[in-house]
C-alpha cells in the first residue's frame, strides 16, 4: 500500500542522509583547522560551535533549571503546570549555532512498558527568566521510516526543524514550541501504526500517555489540550493524525506530511475491530457525529510525490464540522523531511501557531536579558 511503500522510501532518503550525524565525537576536543575556523574561534561561542570546533556531545543537560525553583514558589498563572518530576537524565546530542541544544534520554514508559529513546529541544525563550512562570506548547515530532532506534528530527538538526521554529519565533510567525521527538516503532523490522496492536508492544500508549507524561515531568506545560500537538512525516504523520482524531480531548492539532489515512501494518492480521479503532477515517466520522471537540489538521504534500489525492479525498469526506483541514502543497517537494520542513516554513508552522496556546512572558522583578 501507499503508506508502506512511502514510509520505507522515507527511511531510505532521510535516515541514510543522517546516518553519520548522530555519531559521538571526542569530548572537549579543539580542532585546529585554520582559515575560516580560526575566525570562528576568535568570534567565540555559537560561531565556533557552528564550525564544529568544540564537541560537548554526551555532556549532561538541564532545561530551565536556573529559574524554575524560584518560579514554582511564586504565583503561577492558571493553566500552567510546572515540571512534576521525576526529572530525566539528559545528555547533549547536538548544539545549534544559536546556543540551543538537542538532548537525549532513555525512557521506560510506565503505562506501555516500552523502553526507547527520546530527544528534546527547547527554544531560547524557555530559558529566558521572563518566561520562568510560563508554560510552553509541546509539538511531538514523529519521523517516517522505521523510526527506530532513532528519530531523525532529533538526531538530524540539519533537516532544519529546530531552525524553522527559531526563525518563525523571530519573525513572529511561530510559537516557541518545545519539540519532543520519540522513537515511534519497537524494532527495525515492523511498523506498528502508532497503535496498541493486539499481542504487540503498546506503541499507541507509548505515544499518547508515556510521552506526554514524560514532557509534563520535565517541562513547563499547559494543562489543556491547547498546548499539545503533533507533527510527523509519512508513518509518523499517520500516527500524529490518528492520535489527534482518537484523543481530541488531549491533543488539538497536527501537521501530517506525506501520509496515508488508513492503518495498513501486516501485524493487525485481519483484526478489523482493533484496526477500525485506530483508523483516522473511522475516527473522523465518529468525531463529526459527536460534534467535537474541534481538531485542526494540516496535510502537507510535495508536488514530486504521490498521495495528494488521498489527502484531498479525506478533506472532502471528513473536513467538516469539528474536523478542520487544510492542505499545504510544497512546490517541487519530495517525500522527505527537508521538503516537509520547507512546507512548515511556508505556511503550516504559522497555521498551527494560531490555534495553539502561547507562552506569556513577565517582566515583574526580572531583569531584561543582555
Amino acid at each position: 500500500m501507499l503508506q508502506e511503500q512511502q514510509r520505507d522510501a522515507d527511511r531510505s532518503t532521510d535516515e541514510r542522509q543522517l546516518a553519520t550525524e548522530g555519531r559521538r565525537r571526542p569530548r572537549r576536543r579543539l580542532a585546529l583547522i585554520g582559515g575560516a575556523l580560526a575566525v570562528a574561534l576568535a568570534g567565540g561561542g555559537a560561531a565556533a560551535y557552528a564550525f564544529g570546533a568544540f564537541s560537548d556531545v554526551g555532556d549532561p543537560v538541564s532545561f530551565g533549571a536556573a529559574h524554575e525553583p524560584a518560579a514554582a514558589t511564586g504565583d503561577v498563572a492558571p493553566g500552567v503546570r510546572m515540571p512534576t518530576g521525576p526529572k530525566a537524565s539528559f545528555v547533549r546530542s547536538s548544539r545549534l549555532p544559536d546556543g540551543t541544544q538537542i538532548a537525549q534520554t532513555t525512557l521506560t514508559g510506565a503505562k506501555s512498558g516500552f523502553k526507547g529513546d527520546v530527544w528534546v529541544w527547547t527554544p531560547k525563550e524557555y530559558n529566558d527568566p521572563r518566561y520562568a512562570k510560563s508554560a510552553f506548547p509541546v509539538l511531538i515530532s514523529l519521523p517516517g521510516g522505521r523510526g527506530y532506534p532513532k528519530n531523525y528530527w532529533g538526531t538530524g538538526p540539519g533537516l532544519g526543524l529546530q531552525q524553522a521554529v527559531s526563525d518563525g519565533v523571530k519573525a513572529g510567525t511561530s510559537l516557541p514550541f518545545i519539540l519532543v521527538m520519540p522513537v515511534i516503532n519497537a524494532d527495525t523490522k515492523h511498523h506498528f501504526d502508532g497503535s496498541d496492536i493486539p499481542g504487540q508492544p503498546k506503541m499507541g500508549t507509548w505515544m499518547v500517555d508515556d510521552i506526554p507524561d514524560f514532557a509534563r515531568a520535565n517541562f513547563r506545560t499547559f494543562d489543556s489540550r491547547d498546548g499539545w500537538a503533533f507533527m510527523g512525516s509519512s508513518s509518523g504523520g499517520f500516527g500524529g493524525l490518528k492520535h489527534v482524531l482518537k484523543y481530541p480531548d488531549r491533543f488539538k492539532a497536527v501537521i501530517a506530511s506525506g501520509v496515508d489515512t488508513v492503518p495498513d501494518s501486516p501485524l493487525w492480521k485481519g483484526n478489523k475491530q482493533a484496526m477500525d479503532a485506530n483508523n483516522p477515517e473511522e475516527l473522523a466520522a465518529k468525531l463529526i457525529k459527536e460534534s467535537g471537540p474541534d481538531v485542526y489538521i494540516s496535510f502537507q504534500i510535495g508536488t514530486k510525490e504521490s498521495g495528494r489525492a488521498i489527502a484531498e479525498k479525506f478533506m472532502q469526506n471528513y473536513g467538516k464540522g469539528p474536523v478542520h483541514t487544510r492542505l499545504q502543497v510544497i512546490q517541487d517537494g519530495e517525500h522527505n523531511g527537508k521538503s516537509y520542513v520547507r512546507g512548515m516554513k511556508e505556511g503550516s508552522l504559522a497555521w498551527i501557531s494560531k490555534v495553539m496556546a502561547a507562552p506569556t512572558p513577565t517582566s515583574v522583578g526580572v531583569p531584561e536579558p543582555k
